[in-house]
């Protein structure tokens, strides 16, 4: 198992609780539009950032204050003894979410029926015409599928998501998610965000009325599908921090603009932690 990095408290990876986010190192595709490629790339994957023990000995400490853990990637599902971590997690009392890119429905069946899961984001990666070229030359449209049942079936909350790029993702392409997804919980459009670090090249987001294109494509089939809008989130984190911990503020003088510089700077360090750090260390394979 190897745990990539922590994020120490998150408001937003898991809808509706304050949790910590566990990152796993690997993937089976290659977005070209990933900006996480010191998770995916064998080259660029560092030594584990902490053992399972003393992920566990941290969840143990914060018991009370967590109220859920999201296990991220990289793709989780790709390791076996995945069971077993969430076992130990469900354990100390934490309900997980798991982020997942639906390749391995196996693994997410074994995950749901041993009751290890109580909400699932999965990425749809592109229209099924398309599917191959966005992961990045893996075919895995077909397992994709299958997940997709597995969670509609799952008696869970879940979603699923689209993270939009140029060229990749048009309009007639969500035409088609849309129907494909027909009927599900939950839907939500993310823009493109270009970090300057990613596994492909010639990508670019869409503009705020080019997303409400594509939105428009979708809800004929989705009516709940979503704009996932990012500076919204980060108004939102803010708010609830400042209503949920005034003491805290209080005690560290803290402002609401002030706490949003304190929340951003601790994202970045989180982000650090997780991607940084690479440069010097030894490459090693998946």
């Amino acid at each position: 198992m190897d745990i990539a990095g922590l994020q120490k408290n998150t408001l937003l990876d898991y809808p509706g609780k304050i949790a910590c986010t566990v990152f796993l190192a690997g993937c089976n595709l290659r977005c070209p539009f990933c900006h996480n490629p010191a998770l995916v790339l064998p080259n660029r994957i560092a030594p584990p950032a902490m053992t399972q023990g003393e992920l566990l000995s941290f969840l143990g400490k914060r018991r009370g204050l967590l109220e859920g853990v999201c296990v991220t990637g990289g793709e989780p599902t790709l390791y076996r003894d995945l069971p077993r971590l969430l076992e130990a997690v469900t354990a100390l009392g934490y309900p997980v979410k798991l982020d997942t890119n639906g390749s391995n429905p196996q693994m997410l069946r074994e995950l749901l029926s041993g009751g290890l899961l109580s909400y699932v984001a999965m990425d749809i990666k592109n229209a099924p015409e398309s599917y191959r070229e966005t992961c990045g030359g893996a075919d895995v449209l077909e397992k994709v599928r299958e997940s997709v049942e597995i969670l509609r079936n799952a008696g869970i909350d879940y979603e699923f998501r689209t993270t939009v790029v140029k060229p990749l993702h048009t309009a007639e392409g969500m035409k088609a998610i849309g129907q494909w997804l027909s009927g599900a919980k939950a839907y939500f459009i993310q823009n493109f965000r270009d970090t300057g670090d990613l596994v492909g090249q010639g990508l670019s987001s869409f503009s705020e009325e080019e997303l409400k294109q594509l939105l428009s494509a979708v809800q004929p089939y989705l009516p709940n599908a979503r704009i996932s809008p990012s500076m919204q989130n980060e108004k939102q984190e803010i708010h609830t921090v400042f209503r949920c911990f005034p003491f805290f503020c209080l005690t560290k003088n803290l402002s609401l603009p002030a706490l949003a510089d304190f929340i951003r700077a601790s994202r970045k360090r989180s982000e650090e932690n997780v991607s940084g750090d690479q440069a010097g260390r030894q490459d090693r394979g998946f």
